[in-house]
This record gives structure tokens, C-alpha cells and sequence, in this order.
């Protein structure tokens, strides 16, 4: 368990020395064999009643109406047990494992340009921007690197950096295990500001980041809030609660939320695990709508629709409006699939044997489907250059295109 002293929301300027005390800090990677079809009732919580013994759905035949094509695909090493996704420039990808391995491919064709050790065991990463490739460890330091690989400089937060620092505004956001949000100089390193806030007495282990939008960074926390963070002094510019612990036992009151809020020019919304998804104004943080659902995957927010994929594996399309459910899909109910990404006429998932899926924007009906090889899809696949790049546990990075 994580037992901390109660703290109030802060941004604390440069110059704070003080310390908290060391409680005892242990955050619980909680492994739910959650099962069972969910209610289409949307009065009730899609994740109440599951069963514990649910097997993974089988994977049913279909009629293909798209392809899945391999562009190029290269091994960058296992990325362990943490969730290290890779980043995108212009012209080069960035990929990490857990021991310590950087690598930079080239974007068009794969081809490793450099690969450097940084000394660490990784567990947060990899964040580009501002010419700055960022990695983060397991004991709080992050790293930033040139783009040809050469240190700029180090710095040290207060606990496991799990999560992708994002820059934005001469500004790096680091997030460490311990709730902790801090703003560093991209060009030195030093803290500017910190935000931290009170945490339950059970969280679960997550590798939430922060989702940045004209200024502002938006992040989730244990417990369901979600919060509006000036990204030059770390002000906080309204928070929110998304869902309320509820349960006579601290594992069923666990209501954090787990993965990135996602946000457009219009509103930001955020999902928790066993609890609710809301969506809010995004400059007032005044309340748009919210309904019980409950993921540890995350959403996409395009154009007029969200899409999630809950705690059992369904994927959703939702009205962005009003939160009603467009369509559902539930063959692929236990398979540990991914966040859904969608892409042109597509959103795509994967799944714990390393399939990768392609369902039709429109309903929900499968589309396309291709096996890669290195075992499980537990990073969401992002867009590439018209396509998609695919990364799997065991390492293997993918560039594909779905026509």
C-alpha cells in the first residue's frame, strides 16, 4: 500500500528544500482477472458483476475488407515489465528497453542510426521534444539526450519515473510513481515548480503521463481527480472529480484513474479504473456529461467520437456530446487489448498474443488482422506516416499501413 500524509493540491516554486516524511511507499501492480460480458445497460457499471475465471474470447473468422501491410520492422529489445512507448520525430524514432538500451532508427526505412547505454533501468520514456529525447529510471533520475545521442543533461525526482515526460513551452514534465508532477528547465534540467497532491491509502501501480493542449498539462490521479496545470508555473487552473471511490474495501474503492486524459481544442475527458468516464470543459473545467465505465487503457478523442476500451476487453465508440454509445464491440472480450487508436476508416487495437486489429470506424466490425511476432501489444499503436507504428513486448517495432 501507499501511505502518505494527507498533502493539499500546491505548485511549489524553486527553492523548496522540504521533505516529506517516508512513509511507507509501496505501489500495488494490481492484476484483475476481470471477465464476463458487460451490461449494455448504461445505468449500470460495465464492470460490475464480472467473473474472475472468464476465458480470453476466441478469435472468430471474418470477411476481410482492408490489410494489414508491413512496411519495415526492426528488433529495439525488450522492454521488461514497465510500458516504455517510443517516440516520434520528424525524422527518427526513439526506443528504449529496461536495461538501459536507447536506440534512434531511422523513420522511413528502420535502420538503426545510433544506440547508446544510458546507465539507468528505464521505466518511463521514451519523451521527445524541443531537440531533447527524454528517459526516465527507476530510482527518479531523467535524462535528456540530443537527438545524435549525446547527454544534455540529468536530473532527479522524487521517486520511479514511470510514464513518458512530455516538453512543451521550454518546459519538461516529469510525472514520478509517487503522484508527483514536475516542471523542469528543457534547457538545464532544474526544477521550476512541483505539484503534488494527497493520495489514497491504495493505489494502483500506472504508467499515466500527462496530456498537453495550449499551455496546459491535464493529468490524472489516484483517487479519479483530474487536473488543469499551467505548464509555465504549475498553477493549478481547476480540478475536477471523475469518479468516486465507492466499495466497503479499500480494493473495491480504488477508482484511479490510469491512463493520459485526452483533450481537443473543445473539452478534455478522462476514464478511471472501476469508476467513471467524465468529460469537461476544457479551458473552466465546467462538467459536460459523465456515466459509468471503467478502463485501464485509456481513449481517443476524433472529430465527433470517443473511443475506449473498457476493463473487459470491449472496445466503444461514444457520442463526445453526450456520452451515449455509438457502438460496442465484444469479441474481444479478456484479451488484454490495447487503447484503441483510430486511424482513417479504423481503429485499431492490439492484444496479449500480438495481434494487432483493425475494426471499421463506422460499427465496429472487424476489419483486418495481422500477427507480429514478440509477444504481447501492451503499447497503444500510434499514427506514422499514413500508417502505423506497432511496438511488442519482446521488442519487435513495427511500421504498417491498413488499406
Amino acid at each position: 500500500m501507499n501511505l502518505m500524509h494527507p498533502m493539499k493540491p500546491v505548485a511549489i516554486r524553486l527553492g523548496w528544500e522540504k521533505t516529506p516524511d517516508k512513509s511507507l511507499v509501496m505501489l500495488l501492480g494490481l492484476l484483475f482477472a476481470l471477465g464476463g460480458c458487460a451490461s449494455t445497460d448504461e445505468s449500470t457499471p460495465d464492470w460490475a458483476g464480472v467473473k474472475g475465471d472468464a476465458e480470453p474470447a476466441k478469435l472468430v473468422r471474418f470477411n476481410e475488407t482492408a490489410r494489414f501491410e508491413v512496411r519495415w520492422h526492426n528488433d529495439v529489445g525488450d522492454m521488461g515489465a514497465n510500458l516504455l512507448q517510443s517516440a516520434l520525430t520528424k525524422d527518427a524514432i526513439y526506443a528504449a528497453t529496461s536495461n538501459g538500451r536507447l536506440t534512434r532508427l531511422d523513420r522511413v526505412t528502420g535502420n538503426r542510426v545510433w544506440r547508446i547505454q544510458t546507465g539507468l533501468v528505464i521505466s518511463g520514456g521514451v519523451g521527445s521534444g524541443d531537440g531533447l529525447v527524454l528517459v526516465g529510471g527507476d530510482k527518479g533520475d531523467v535524462l535528456a539526450y540530443d537527438e545524435n545521442g549525446k547527454l544534455r543533461w540529468k536530473s532527479k525526482v522524487s521517486s520511479e519515473v514511470l510514464s513518458v515526460s512530455q516538453v512543451a513551452d521550454g518546459i519538461v514534465m516529469a510525472r514520478s510513481g509517487d503522484g508527483r508532477i514536475v516542471g523542469l528547465n528543457a534547457a538545464d534540467g532544474k526544477r521550476v515548480w512541483m505539484y503534488e497532491r494527497s493520495t489514497p491509502a491504495l493505489v494502483v501501480r500506472s504508467h499515466a503521463g500527462v496530456t498537453i493542449q495550449r499551455g496546459v498539462a491535464y493529468a490524472g490521479f489516484a483517487g479519479g481527480k483530474l487536473a488543469a496545470i499551467s505548464i509555465k508555473d504549475g498553477e493549478v487552473l481547476w480540478e475536477n472529480q471523475v469518479s468516486q471511490p465507492r466499495g466497503n474495501t479499500e480494493l473495491e474503492r480504488i477508482s484511479d484513474i490510469t491512463s493520459d486524459p485526452i483533450v481537443d481544442d473543445e473539452q478534455v475527458c478522462a476514464i478511471a479504473f472501476q469508476g467513471r468516464v467524465a468529460c469537461y470543459d476544457a479551458a473552466q473545467g465546467s462538467a459536460l456529461w459523465s456515466r459509468d465505465l471503467a478502463s485501464d487503457k485509456g481513449m481517443m478523442l476524433l472529430r465527433k467520437y470517443l473511443y475506449l476500451s473498457d476493463v473487459n476487453g470491449s472496445v466503444m465508440a461514444l457520442d463526445k456530446t453526450t456520452g451515449s454509445t455509438t457502438w460496442k464491440s465484444g469479441q474481444l472480450l479478456m484479451r488484454g487489448i490495447t487503447a484503441p487508436y483510430a486511424l482513417g476508416n479504423f481503429v485499431v487495437v492490439g492484444d496479449f498474443e500480438g495481434y494487432l486489429h483493425g475494426l471499421n470506424r463506422e460499427d465496429g466490425n472487424f476489419a483486418a488482422r495481422i500477427k507480429l511476432d514478440g509477444g504481447a501489444i501492451a503499447a497503444t499503436p500510434v499514427e506514422m506516416d499514413d500508417g502505423l507504428l506497432v511496438q511488442t513486448r519482446g521488442g519487435e517495432l513495427y511500421s504498417l499501413s491498413i488499406k
